[in-house]
């Protein structure tokens, strides 16, 4: 989040940036974005290498922070300890999750990805029992993990055995929104007094996930013979619009409405993943995904009743 320096001069204000749009479209645009953002993983898969996806997916969220970085004079960031830090967060908010997103749904719907991503809120609640010792937890929200995580036995089908699911690419997906909250607890305990915009820490921090994962592709994957254009595309936008301009919009809403309010857009995502699934790649759709995928959504909105709310 930039710092705009005002002085009250007709000359300033005629350079104001102009009204954004109402907050309420912003966030129907973001919940749009991220939820359409499993169905263009799994269309770049069809061309490309899961690690050529995430490599491509940074690369063009990198190039829109940087213009935005650009454009309102930002710097990137200072400090060995500053970089060493965002190398790890790097690693478990970009790099980790967005291979693990990519290669889980070689053998499972973008649906069921979409879903797993939903548990992050209940990963981040369990988490923080044992890493935040300020964010004491209530019944409520002990309640809400409980039935979370319920309604991910519920989308796995436990009771039939996990009949008909690829394990290896639903735990892949589990693990993936298992990363964030791990991302989001260290870059609390440590960069959050870092100094540098929003902004520009999370360039940097996008940045470095490149890097990293440029070094990794070629040693897993051989370059592509030919360029299959559609897959090429998905990957175009996700990462131009699902990880660059994503970005800017969630800081925006931030800093508008709170984190909170904010943060209810995980709670469209699953639906829009789900939606945009069936009627777009045609996936199958058992009763136990859309029950089980609210019963997580309810889980989830429980575990982040604050005390007093």
């Amino acid at each position: 989040m930039s710092t705009v320096t005002t002085t009250g001069t007709p000359a300033d204000a005629a350079a104001r940036p102009r009204p954004r749009p109402d907050w309420r479209l912003r966030f129907t645009a973001l919940s749009l974005i991220w939820g359409f953002s499993f169905l263009l993983i799994k269309v770049g898969t069809h061309g490309y290498a899961p690690f050529q996806v995430t490599l491509g997916r940074l690369v063009f969220g990198t190039a829109v922070l940087a213009a935005a970085m650009a454009v309102k004079r930002e710097r990137l960031p200072r400090g060995a300890r500053t970089w060493g830090h965002l190398t790890v967060a790097a690693f478990l908010l970009n790099a980790l999750p967005f291979s693990l997103f990519a290669y889980s749904e070689l053998t499972i719907p973008s649906t069921l990805a979409g879903i797993c991503n939903a548990t992050s809120p209940l990963w981040g609640m369990a988490l923080s029992l044992v890493a935040l010792s300020e964010d004491r937890p209530t019944r409520v929200r002990f309640a809400g993990l409980g039935l979370g995580f319920l309604g991910v036995l519920t989308v796995l089908g436990a009771w039939q055995g996990f009949h008909g699911l690829d394990a290896t690419g639903t735990v892949m997906a589990l693990l993936a929104s298992l990363s964030y909250p791990v991302g989001w607890i260290y870059v609390r305990r440590t960069l959050a007094g870092a100094g540098g915009s929003h902004l520009a820490m999370t360039g940097a921090q996008l940045l470095v996930a490149t890097v990293q994962l440029a070094v990794v592709t070629p040693l897993f994957t051989s370059f592509p013979a030919h360029f299959s254009l559609v897959p090429l595309l998905a990957i175009a936008a996700l990462g131009a619009l699902g990880t660059g301009l994503a970005v800017l919009i969630q800081y925006g809403l931030v800093a508008e409405v709170g984190p909170t309010t904010a943060q209810m857009v995980t709670y469209f995502i699953p639906v829009i993943a789900t939606a945009a699934g069936v009627a777009i790649l045609g996936e199958s759709l058992r009763w136990t995904t859309p029950v089980g995928a609210v019963v997580v959504l309810a889980g989830a909105a429980l575990t982040q009743v604050r005390r007093g709310a």
